[in-house]
């Protein structure tokens, strides 16, 4: 038995030594994740976005077998009720989506075929082709700032890619934004005060821990706040002036007004390759591959 609290007593403190170094906590701090509806499909690399308080989830693939998956689904988030909706036109995994108004969009991937530059906008009934990638990756992200989509870094050919692609919702065209200061592949990208932040990701055989920001007007980038611990293949999300970022047992919290990290509560499945939201409220982390490469349906919930 002095073991096992040996054991915990270090645990804790560790945890208490990381989150003083991350800045530690504030009023109201979220406390714990509980499980709200599942998805009807267990699976992971979704090419996920939202749309009001909708969450919506296309393709995948199935961890324990790579097999690209079709399936699209809407949850909502204030029902807390997941849809079943027309699946994509073709089966695709590691994908971006973004929103332009009430339109989605399912940027690359990679299909059975091999990796794709592939378009799919979807207006609320029916799937259909838009201008394709100037070229084709995969473990990307794509974000949405007013009518166009910028889509960020990704993997092709057996390396990291800097481009930074954007497309003109309105023209159906592409042109090209200052490329990344580094290939990056795997992080994720968030909107926050009107800049694209660029979170964490890997390169060559680093996880990183860089924040990098782009700003859409000057086209320049900046280095942002780096993170405590480094995640890949995470799901991040905005509420209000924090970024919150989820990555298999590690949750991390940008405050912006105070410029600085802390950690969060400990997800109750760890997981990569997952999706963050915020939603009525609260933080959603969605789909997800855990370290046994079985794919999970849990959605977690965490009131902010």
């Amino acid at each position: 038995m002095r073991l096992a609290l040996g054991a915990v007593a270090a645990a804790v403190g560790a945890f208490v030594l990381f989150f003083a170094l991350a800045g530690g906590g504030g009023a109201g701090e979220p406390e714990s994740w509980e499980r709200v509806a599942s998805m009807p499909q267990r699976r992971s690399y979704v090419a996920a976005t939202q749309i009001g308080e909708d969450i919506y989830t296309a393709g995948g693939m199935v961890g324990d077998t790579g097999r690209p998956l079709a399936t699209f689904t809407r949850y909502d988030a204030a029902a807390d009720r997941w849809e079943t909706l027309p699946q994509l036109p073709e089966p695709t995994r590691a994908a971006a989506a973004a929103a332009v108004g009430e339109t989605l969009y399912v940027l690359g991937g990679t299909t059975a075929a091999g990796n794709t530059a592939q378009v799919w906008a979807f207006d609320g009934v029916r799937w259909s082709a838009r201008a394709p990638l100037p070229s084709a990756r995969f473990n990307h992200s794509a974000i949405a700032v007013g009518d166009e989509i910028y889509v960020l870094g990704g993997y092709r050919g057996g390396r990291e890619l800097r481009d930074v692609l954007v497309y003109d919702a309105r023209a159906d065209s592409w042109r090209r934004s200052t490329p990344l200061p580094e290939p990056n592949h795997a992080f994720d990208a968030v909107l926050l005060r009107g800049e694209i932040w660029m979170v964490g990701g890997r390169r060559g055989e680093e996880v990183l821990r860089e924040v990098r920001i782009l700003d859409p007007r000057s086209g320049l980038w900046r280095d942002g706040p780096t993170m405590p611990q480094p995640m890949e293949l995470l799901g991040a999300a905005v509420a209000g002036d924090e970024i919150h970022a989820v990555w298999e047992s590690t949750y991390q919290i940008y405050d912006a007004t105070r410029g600085r990290w802390r950690a969060g509560p400990t997800p109750g499945v760890t997981r990569h390759a997952l999706s963050a939201f915020v939603a009525a409220g609260a933080l959603y982390a969605v789909a997800g591959c855990t370290t046994a490469l079985r794919d999970s349906p849990v959605v977690e919930r965490l009131q902010l």
